[in-house]
């Protein structure tokens, strides 16, 4: 099974199939039949890709309402340390995270469900970082939570001290502090 459980529900490590030889490898990065085998009915309707250099975090972004996004992450160049946090009010592990290393080499993908909070902070030299979403970005919509937040006390594994983060990132709330309904 290409899926594993996470400790904080519906939120999935896809580990696809890699065929390797001596060309290479293929593997496939999203097939809907194998989402929907496993009862997940996601229909993607966008694309998004972004280039980074190391210590570039980016994050913690969500969308809210009729806007929010759930999106499958991967990294196509590089490595990441990728990070989700639950924000679903009734969710048993509301506030916490979880962290993963996602890799050009390791091809693991992170789904990661509407309601929930996700950024990411490059670890090689660059990276590149390829999402879909299943809905449209709306500026409108947007959210976000400060990245270093005392609540939250993600590891990232990196001295934040020395991370390169947007002017928009740096003006996010704390956690709990005006968070938008997601």
């Amino acid at each position: 099974m290409p899926f594993l459980k996470t400790h904080i529900p519906d939120l999935l490590i896809f580990e696809p199939r890699i065929w390797p030889d001596d060309r290479g490898y293929f593997y496939e990065s999203y097939n809907q039949r194998t989402w929907e085998a496993e009862g997940l009915n996601v229909q993607f309707v966008q694309d998004n890709q972004a280039r980074s250099t190391r210590g570039v975090l980016r994050g913690l972004h969500y969308q809210t309402g009729e806007m929010a996004q759930a999106k499958l992450v991967r990294v196509v160049f590089g490595e990441v340390l990728d990070v989700a946090v639950d924000l679903r009010p009734d969710s048993p592990t509301y506030g916490q995270s979880f962290t993963i290393r996602l890799s050009a080499e390791n091809h693991r993908q992170l789904f990661v469900p509407r309601g929930f909070a996700h950024g990411y902070l490059v670890l090689s030299d660059e990276a590149e970082f390829v999402y879909k979403c299943d809905n449209f970005y709306s500026k409108a919509h947007e959210g976000g939570v400060r990245y270093d937040d005392p609540t939250l006390a993600i590891d990232w594994g990196f001295d934040l001290s020395q991370v390169l983060v947007s002017e928009k990132d740096l003006i996010l709330p704390a956690f709990g502090e005006h968070l938008r309904a997601v």
